[in-house]
C-alpha cells in the first residue's frame, strides 16, 4: 500500500492559491521559467511532473478548488487546469456535502463523508500507489487524524498577500515536520519531502 501525501506549491508568504483560488500566478511563473531555462516550468526539470504523477493512484481534493477550476477553466493553462498538468491518470475524489451536483462529471468521484473514510476509499482505489491530498483544508483535517505520511513542498518566488494559506487553524496548532530529502529535479523550486514528527 502506498503513502498518503499532501502536495502543493506555495508562495514565499505561505499561500497555495490566490484570492478566489486564483492560480494565474503559478501559470505566469511557469511560463517565465520555461522561457528562461527551457524546462517544464515552475522550477522543475523535464520529466519531474510525470514522475511524481506516476506515483499517485488517487487524489483527494475539495469542492471549492473543484468549483474554482471549472469557473476559471478559460483562464487556466495546462499546468493548473488538471492535476499534474494532465499527467495524472488515477481516480480523483472530491469531498463535498452536495455530491449529487457532481454526478454528471465522469472525471471525478464525489464523496460526502468524513476525511477518514475518504482516505480509506482513496487508498483502496490507489492500490499500491500513493494517495495525494491537494486541498489545504482536507490536509488540515487529515493531520488531525494522523493520516498524512508525507508532505511534498515546492516554493514559488512570489508574494501573494492573500488567498488560501498552507495551514490555518484558528487559535493555532503546532505540527512538527522532519526533512526526508530533496525532490530530484526540483532544486530551483526548493522541492522537499517532509514527514510528520510523531
Amino acid at each position: 500500500m502506498g503513502k498518503v501525501t499532501w502536495g502543493f506549491t506555495a508562495s514565499l508568504d505561505g499561500f497555495i492559491a490566490g484570492p478566489g483560488h486564483d492560480m494565474s500566478w503559478l501559470e505566469d511563473l511557469a511560463a517565465r521559467e520555461h522561457e528562461a531555462h527551457s524546462t517544464e516550468g515552475a522550477g522543475l526539470e523535464d520529466g519531474v511532473v510525470e514522475a511524481l504523477a506516476g506515483e499517485v493512484g488517487a487524489i483527494i481534493s475539495g469542492r471549492a478548488g473543484y468549483d474554482a477550476a471549472l469557473a476559471q477553466r478559460d483562464q487556466r493553462g495546462e499546468l493548473t487546469s488538471e492535476a499534474y498538468g494532465g499527467a495524472f491518470s488515477g481516480t480523483e475524489f472530491i469531498l463535498t456535502h452536495r455530491p449529487e451536483e457532481l454526478a454528471e462529471d465522469p472525471a471525478v468521484v464525489p464523496l460526502d463523508c468524513h476525511v477518514t473514510e475518504a482516505v480509506r476509499r482513496a487508498r483502496e482505489a490507489a492500490g499500491a500507489k500513493d494517495v495525494q491530498i491537494i486541498s489545504a483544508d482536507i490536509a488540515r483535517q487529515a493531520l488531525e487524524h494522523d493520516l498524512i505520511d508525507e508532505m511534498q513542498v515546492f516554493v514559488a518566488p512570489v508574494f501573494l498577500g492573500d488567498g488560501t494559506r498552507i495551514f490555518e487553524v484558528p487559535g493555532g496548532r503546532r505540527v512538527d515536520w522532519e526533512l526526508v530529502g530533496a525532490i530530484p529535479g526540483a532544486a530551483r523550486s526548493l522541492g522537499r519531502v517532509y514527514r510528520p514528527r510523531r
